[in-house]
């Protein structure tokens, strides 16, 4: 199979629906977890501009173990009562947060990252894993990249299920 990413156009919104479409298509058909988030995390990291990680975190029944990703090498185990990543696990909710630096706990994987949003993935209840992405631009992330992120996230499940 061959794909080819289509450039993004138009407003935010618009460009999530674009990079959506594409996320959909490279998954068609396939339902191993790994090999999605892999492609997964290329996607999305070619495709937005400022960030610096994007990848996924599976959760081991005990912590956040590091998934594919694209970026700087990443901190292997996460407890889930720690950083972004562990209070998403955690609550089940998306952190988007505009200053890691003023996040409790936060883990610095990579000095670089300033801000950043964790979709979790629940599958049918359970905590499969996260959805991370970090950006070296403080306040990266707003609301139309959170409703973006998190409808890939829910297509990602999509295919795995």
């Amino acid at each position: 199979m061959s794909f080819a990413p289509i450039p993004l156009s138009g407003s935010k919104p618009e460009r999530y629906a674009q990079l959506l479409q594409q996320a959909r298509a490279l998954m068609h058909g396939e339902r191993d977890r790994i090999a999605n988030a892999a492609n997964l995390a290329a996607l999305v990291y070619h495709a937005l501009p400022d960030v610096n990680w994007v990848g996924f975190y599976f959760h081991d029944g005990r912590e956040l173990v590091v998934g594919p990703f694209q970026g700087l090498p990443a901190c292997i185990r996460i407890p889930l009562d720690k950083g972004v990543c562990g209070a998403a696990a955690r609550s089940g909710q998306t952190q988007r947060v505009a200053d890691v630096d003023a996040f409790p706990g936060h883990i610095a994987c990579d000095s670089a990252s300033r801000s950043e949003l964790v979709v979790p993935l629940m599958l049918d209840g359970a905590l499969l894993g996260v959805f991370d992405l970090d950006s070296p631009q403080r306040d990266r992330f707003d609301t139309d990249d959170q409703a973006g992120l998190e409808a890939i996230a829910a297509a990602y499940l999509d295919a795995v299920r």
